[in-house]
């Protein structure tokens, strides 16, 4: 984040905004430091800290792009924001590599990018990367097999506990199974045994 000097905070906004070419309501910034002046206002200061929406992005970008030249390998970023985040596609020299096992390999680069972007703009940064619609398949293979389990559960009345996913992929299925009648689905465990749980519910009409 890049910081601003002035005699006010609204000051030190004017000047991040100006040079950030944004408005004060795309604008997100803290304090670092806030002095209030004497007489006539001498010796008053204001620092800030701020940053937009482009910031963001550009950290993100930059930050993958560093880890793929270390590494010695070609890749294709591309990082949009979104009303829940951001997305970032990738296609590389070898994207299987990327991906890993399960998904593995890519869901762990995107916990670390994540939390280098929530650490240096001190808040919670939602962000998913795709490599070469890797994830868009696997959410519609998800979504075709959750589906075939819960008309299963409509018929049986019998709960069914699905394998280990990812946050989003859980969020994908929470969101799916949302349209189903007679179907909901909680979450049980914690950490890496959380799993969710696809249960009969007769109150439940769509």
């Amino acid at each position: 984040m890049n910081r601003y000097e002035a005699k006010t905070v609204e000051e030190a906004m004017e000047l991040a905004c100006e040079d950030k070419q944004v408005t004060k309501e795309e604008l997100n910034y803290f304090v670092v430091e806030e002095k209030p002046g004497g007489l006539f206002g001498l010796g008053a200061k204001a620092i800030i800290e701020a940053y937009c929406t482009k910031d963001i992005e550009d950290f993100i970008f930059n930050y993958i792009k560093e880890y793929f030249d270390n590494i010695n390998m070609g890749c294709e970023i591309i990082v949009e924001s979104n009303e829940d985040g951001f997305d970032v596609k990738l296609n590389a020299d070898n994207n299987a590599v990327i991906i890993g096992k399960a998904g593995q390999t890519l869901q762990a680069i995107t916990n670390v990018v994540k939390g280098a972007a929530s650490s240096n703009f001190k808040k919670h940064i939602n962000l998913l990367i795709d490599v070469n619609n890797y994830k868009e398949e696997r959410y519609e293979k998800l979504k075709a097999m959750v589906g075939r389990i819960a008309k299963t559960v409509q018929k049986t009345k019998v709960a069914a506990r699905l394998g280990q996913m990812s946050n989003d992929e859980r969020k994908i299925i929470h969101q799916h199974l949302s349209t189903f009648s007679n179907i909901k689905t909680e979450s049980e465990g914690e950490g890496n045994n959380r799993r969710l749980k696809i249960i009969y519910d007769s109150k439940k009409v769509n």
